[in-house]
């Protein structure tokens, strides 16, 4: 770690900055660095190689791009090749930072390219052609390019892999892999990323040469837990969900909540489920165009929407002042994610929640945060109807006992007096009670039922590391807890198991135990999946891509026997 005190008192200018980034910092309206910004920028200024931890909104986009503007860029050459690589795991992400990187460089010149699927590959071609200085893509975008011999590497002289947790989350580990080799040996590389699980620390040591480690603690955490965050776990079945989310929202009145679903799918399937409900929810995912996030960004900013629903990726580097409630509509599968995400409430010394819904199957993650933070989360029953009730009343009390001590009642009290000559005083009170409530009518309807907790608990020997399957036993297809699915891409399209396990796990919110075995043809593949996600998968499958290609996915039929 670096010292800090002569950087803070000197500001931008005391981290070893040029004039022209200094003065782009001053019309952008920065002025002190972060943490993770101060501490960053002097080691890559000196070209050392870095491997940085640090919450979501640090600041890490500056803090790498600023460094590595003024190395690679300060003094202003024609190149026909990069000299800057960044990779990110979205497309939203890539067209983040390489936007900030223009706005960091426009004084130096520099020429940024972003490049990532779904974007027109003619008009990429064109832009490498004509040369850029630095490019920010997506693992499997620039690994297509390098197939094609259109982007190259042999010009890089700085990489940088931004949240390489999500990238290795989304199933990129072998694309990585094959970038990092493909680059130039003297280089420079820095690494950062939310949470440093083994698998990080593996590609740091591999690709790394003796980096400076930053570990920029989240301010807002104590250790082990977050102050002033009222914790709660909700036990749910999988097939109630939406319902008992409903409830609790009903019983927990958030003034605005930010909901963490894990893929694209769940996000824009569960805010219109919620606006059904009634609710004013916003989806907010890497599918979005700028406009389309920016106006969501706005109507949750502004309160007019009170419910945002994200996944992990979209919600990085959000920055977003007040935040009643995180609520975890599956718990999330690396114990430091959830950490990071209550984070996001409970901030400036105002009080916060967080509610995690909690399937049966799902328990042992929940164990897992437990470990980390040092703290019990105690699984609570979804609110009944009768809690919702006296939630409801209780409210209503509170406001009613608000305006007894506030007093000025005197202009109603002969209202009152004369009622009571006809009425029941207590009778009149309930009356006045019945008024105040409103309109809202008191909940009805049947309870959530409990889960079958055995019924859902994983066998022995089903392992929860993602992409960790045990050979399954012999069966038929569609026989037992797996079925198998069709993908109608194999060999040929240079599909690998990792791919598929990627798109499933990243695009299906499956984990690992929910993929049996795979088999990978030629021209298809098969996947054995949990009977019960079968639909989802398909449609996940259906939606996004393998290896670049458009897919078609299906229940697998075997060809009847000839007689």
């Amino acid at each position: 770690m670096s010292a800090r005190t002569g950087s803070e008192r000197a500001g931008f200018s005391g981290l070893g900055l040029g004039p022209a980034l200094l003065s782009v910092l001053t019309e952008l309206g920065y002025e002190e660095p972060t943490p993770i910004q101060r501490d960053s920028v002097p080691p890559l200024l000196a070209g050392r190689d870095l491997l940085g931890q640090a919450a979501t909104g640090t600041g890490k986009t500056a803090a790498f791009a600023l460094p590595l503007l003024q190395r690679l860029f300060a003094e202003k050459q024609k190149r026909t090749a990069p000299a800057l690589l960044v990779l990110v795991p979205t497309r939203e992400l890539a067209m983040q930072v390489a936007e900030a990187l223009h706005r960091y460089g426009q004084k130096l010149g520099a020429r940024v390219l972003p490049i990532y699927g779904g974007q027109s590959l003619g008009l990429q071609f064109r832009a490498l052609e004509r040369g850029v200085d630095a490019v920010v893509a997506t693992p499997g975008r620039a690994v297509d390019h390098i197939g094609r011999g259109t982007l190259a590497l042999d010009g890089v002289r700085a990489v940088v892999l931004d949240e390489a947790d999500e990238m290795l989350d989304m199933g990129f580990s072998e694309d990585l892999e094959a970038i990092l080799d493909a680059l130039p040996e003297e280089r420079q590389t820095a690494l950062f990323s939310a949470t440093l699980p083994k698998r990080i620390v593996a590609i740091a040591e591999r690709h790394l040469r003796t980096p400076v480690r930053i570990a920029i603690p989240d301010e807002r955490l104590a250790r082990g837990e977050a102050p002033r965050v009222r914790q709660a776990a909700y036990l749910v079945s999988r097939a109630h969900k939406v319902d008992a989310l409903g409830r609790i929202l009903d019983h927990e009145s958030p003034a605005s909540a930010l909901v963490f679903c894990r893929t694209r799918n769940e996000v824009e399937e569960l805010a219109e489920a919620l606006r059904a409900h009634g609710y004013r929810a916003e989806a907010l995912h890497g599918g979005l165009s700028q406009k389309d996030r920016d106006r969501v960004m706005k109507r949750f900013r502004d309160g007019t929407a009170e419910l945002l629903l994200a996944t992990d990726v979209a919600a990085r580097g959000l920055d977003i002042g007040r935040v009643s409630h995180v609520i975890n509509f599956d718990v999330p599968s690396a114990p430091e994610s959830y950490v990071h995400r209550i984070g996001r409430t409970g901030r400036a010394g105002r009080e916060g929640a967080a509610v995690t819904l909690v399937e049966p199957r799902e328990r042992h993650l929940l164990r897992n945060i437990e470990r980390l933070t040092g703290r019990r989360l105690e699984l609570k029953p979804v609110p009944t109807v009768a809690d919702l009730r006296a939630r409801q009343l209780e409210h209503t009390r509170a406001t009613l006992r608000e305006a007894l001590l506030a007093g000025g009642l005197e202009p109603f009290q002969a209202v009152v007096a004369s009622l009571a000559q006809e009425f029941d005083l207590t009778d009149v009170a309930a009356a006045a009670v019945k008024l105040a409530h409103g309109s809202r009518p008191l909940p009805e309807g049947a309870d959530i039922p409990s889960p079958a907790v055995d019924a859902e608990r994983p066998k022995r020997g089903e392992g929860s590391r993602r992409g960790a399957r045990p050979d399954p036993p012999a069966r038929a297809p569609g026989e037992g807890p797996f079925t198998k699915i069709y993908v109608s891409a194999g060999q040929a399209a240079g599909v690998r198991a990792a791919d598929l396990v990627g798109a499933i796990t990243g695009e299906a919110g499956l984990d690992g135990r929910d993929v049996g075995a795979i088999e990978i043809a030629e021209r298809f593949s098969l996947v054995d999946v949990r009977k019960s996600r079968a639909d989802d998968v398909l449609t996940a499958l259906r939606r996004t891509q393998i290896r670049g290609h458009k897919v078609t996915a299906s229940r697998y039929r075997p060809p009847r026997e000839k007689r």
